[in-house]
């Protein structure tokens, strides 16, 4: 209907139709509408932009009726409850254009139609009513709830939630309670939420913000020649068992959701200052709060799909649907988490052959993308019929039904689509199968990150997935949470100068590893082309920093089953056992107190970073790290110099242990000798000389001789005895003299004859 037909409509209908018939004949067109729209898929967006104007027009012209008729509506009959309807169908519409374009005007004026529902109270009388009108209000808080979670309004999630349950409770009352054991679990389900994403998971925004991250334009430029990709659309798809979910939106899922969106800027993010009406809820203000939310200097956010427990005919028209809509300029960014199967060791080898085979032969005599290697005539596969799903090699389980059915998802799956850029992130912990992929694209190479194989060990808990989701997708969306509960460290147990100067370090480090990589001779070309977006730059270097504080923390140092994989490889400069990637490991470790959590003292030195090269980067100082000398970095430099200033032998005898250290300048009483946890420490600091200040009649004319520190760590052998260890100081000469333990002489059973009486 149009707006002149429905201003005639306004003028002529006192004298022919009644303003309730029009008003229900706009309200039954625009249901019909509704129905259509509501249930269609939130991929294929371009294809149904159209229909959705249409259906919000007529919303628009329905809820501006009832608006200037209110009076009169009333009067024939109309209930509150059918005025919050409307609303909340508009919110709905709102949402799920949301969902379809992730621009965040949308989400905005779905929260504003959901607000004046609350604060008005549309749906109050017909609370004691009817069962039927009891659930629409249940289902408007959770609608609302979800609106408010993914726009990071976590005061009014938590005053919903306190709502949700005085409703539940008072429908309870009312009616039976069998009718609302559905809506127990929806509550269980919001509260277990907020009990892992709790304030600490959120004291940094999870969204990119130009306040705390680079600006895009600021961002380091990579070779001309090169093209420069942008994350224009992605997949996100999460399943485990039990687990942390609401509706349909799992934990981490909501997380990597929020990582790729801008964060608002606006007013209505900003404040805090809500006026509250009759029920707890904030009261009625101006409408247009989205032009305070929708920042017009940000770009767009990059649209979403967000499946939950998909199966592969799904996911496959939903990655097949974006591939074809995805701009030439694009990245497709593909997020995978769930339990996985493995067949063999080897399964990722087998899987790529298989691949390369199937490549040759499917290019030639297939014309389906989809092919698969038993179909094909090619007879050097050498691949039986039966033994096809047993060489597939590991698959992703997306729900409950039985071993390798509709629920799993196969490296396979998506190597067709390969021939559009993917930035593919597997969270499994059958992820190495996907490796397959790497060797085996169509066209375009693509870029992998693949989590460890094996559960990352957290203090405290036995398994990575408690309390706050996947260990590996925190630390791709929030590191320095990630870091705290790896150590077992929570948000009340610092004070938060300590995170807000971790945090500090923490960017100021992956800014500086951006750097690196942008001026690296030997980046890979899937990298260079999208380290110009924002988004894929920060999650690469994320997983940088994940990579670093695995493979250095004890618990999972040299065990290649707990460290992360990229594919293709990144520059040497940035592996983790790399002077600038030990520096920031060892600085956040030193700021939170957990150094002894790491392994970063000189003995484990790798060949790459041998003192010879290191004392080469401190001598380039001034150049390399001028930056994190301003920070906690200058801890580590000193430690380091003082490392190289004490060179040591190291001599074993049949006896004992012998380490000789050239410590000049020092007196006894200046050097400690400390044994902690099996290493031996070995310090000293020279006394500060005399000087002009505390001397009146001394003037100094030349000071070389500067204040020096002599530092050294030793893992003991397991055979040394710790309670017999010496030190002597002679000549500038520290020996330090650490016992062996005495083997246990086996003795020779006695044989002692009894005689028998």
């Amino acid at each position: 209907m149009s707006q002149q037909h429905i201003n005639s409509t306004n003028l002529s209908y006192s004298s022919s139709i009644p303003v309730s018939e029009v008003y229900w004949s706009l309200v039954e067109k625009a249901d019909k509408k509704f129905s259509k729209i509501r249930d269609l898929p939130y991929y294929e967006r371009n294809r149904y932009d159209t229909y959705f104007y249409k259906v919000f027009k007529v919303y628009t012209q329905l809820w501006k009726f009832q608006q200037e008729n209110r009076e009169k509506l009333v009067e024939a009959g109309l209930k509150r409850y059918e005025i919050g309807e409307i609303a909340s169908r508009i919110a709905q519409l709102y949402f799920g254009q949301y969902m379809r374009t992730s621009d965040m005007s949308y989400l905005s004026e779905s929260y504003i139609f959901y607000e004046a529902i609350l604060t008005r109270e549309y749906f109050r009388d017909g609370l004691h009513q009817h069962l039927n009108l009891a659930n629409k209000q249940l289902r408007f808080l959770a609608r609302f709830l979800m609106v408010c979670l993914v726009l990071n309004r976590r005061e009014m999630v938590h005053q919903l939630v306190n709502q949700l349950k005085m409703w539940l409770d008072e429908c309870k009352r009312v009616f039976q309670e069998t009718d609302f054991k559905e809506w127990k679990l929806v509550v269980q389900e919001i509260v277990r939420f907020l009990k892992a994403d709790t304030a600490f998971m959120n004291i940094r925004p999870l969204r990119y913000s130009l306040v705390l991250d680079p600006r895009p334009d600021d961002l380091p430029h990579v070779s001309a020649s090169v093209r420069s990709l942008k994350l224009r659309d992605a997949i996100l798809s999460s399943y485990h068992h039990n687990e942390i979910k609401f509706s349909e939106l799992t934990l981490d899922t909501f997380r990597m959701l929020q990582c790729l969106e801008w964060e608002p800027s606006g007013s209505f993010y900003q404040s805090s200052n809500i006026k509250t009406g009759q029920n707890g809820g904030p009261g009625p203000s101006r409408i247009n709060y989205s032009q305070d939310i929708a920042d017009p200097s940000l770009p767009p956010n990059p649209r979403k799909a967000i499946l939950y427990r998909p199966s592969v005919t799904h996911f496959l028209a939903v990655l097949a649907t974006i591939c074809e809509e995805l701009p030439h300029d694009g990245v497709l960014l593909i997020y995978l988490s769930a339990s996985g199967a493995r067949n063999s060791i080897n399964a990722a080898e087998n899987i790529n052959r298989n691949f390369q085979s199937h490549t040759i032969s499917s290019d030639a005599t297939s014309a389906s993308p989809l092919s698969s290697p038993c179909n094909s005539p090619n007879p050097t596969l050498g691949l039986n019929k039966g033994d096809c799903m047993d060489d597939l090699g590991g698959c992703l389980h997306f729900g409950t039904r039985g071993h390798r059915g509709l629920n799993c998802i196969y490296p396979s799956d998506i190597i067709p689509f390969t021939r559009r850029p993917l930035f593919i992130v597997i969270d499994s912990d059958g992820s190495e199968a996907f490796k397959a992929i790497k060797g085996s694209e169509k066209g375009e190479p693509a870029a992998l990150l693949i989590s460890p194989s094996s559960t990352i060990p957290i203090a405290g808990t036995d398994f990575s997935r408690s309390p706050s989701g996947s260990s590996f997708t925190i630390f791709l969306t929030a590191p320095l949470q990630a870091f705290c509960l790896l150590l077992g460290i929570l948000g009340s147990e610092n004070e938060m100068d300590t995170y807000t100067e971790a945090e500090k370090l923490l960017s100021s480090s992956l800014n500086d590893w951006g750097s690196t990589l942008a001026t690296s001779d030997n980046l890979d070309l899937v990298w260079a082309q999208i380290l110009r977006d924002p988004f894929l730059r920060r999650l690469l270097l994320r997983f940088l920093f994940c990579r670093a504080v695995l493979t250095l923390y004890k618990p999972t140092f040299n065990k290649k089953e707990f460290l992360p994989e990229c594919m293709p490889s990144l520059p040497d400069s940035l592996l983790p056992t790399s002077t600038i990637c030990r520096t920031t490991v060892l600085q956040m470790a030193h700021i939170f107190g957990a150094t002894d959590r790491f392994i970063l003292s000189e003995e484990i030195i790798l060949p790459e970073n041998r003192p010879e090269d290191m004392e080469k980067a401190l001598n380039n100082m001034p150049e390399e790290m001028e930056k994190m000398l301003q920070q906690p970095a200058r801890r580590y430099v000193k430690d380091a110099r003082a490392i190289l200033r004490t060179p040591a032998d190291i001599y074993e005898y049949p006896s004992h242990y012998s380490f000789i250290l050239d410590m000049p300048g020092l007196e006894a009483s200046n050097i400690k000798v400390k044994v902690d946890n099996g290493i031996l420490h070995i310090s000293g600091k020279k006394k500060k000389g005399q000087s002009a200040e505390n001397e009146g009649a001394v003037k100094a004319i030349r000071i070389e001789r500067r204040r020096a520190r002599n530092m050294r760590k030793f893992t003991l052998p397991q055979d040394s005895n710790l309670e017999e260890v010496k030190a002597i100081y002679k000549d500038g000469v520290l020996t330090v003299t650490v016992a062996k333990k005495v083997p246990e002489v086996s003795r020779k059973p006695k044989t002692v004859t009894i005689p028998v009486s």
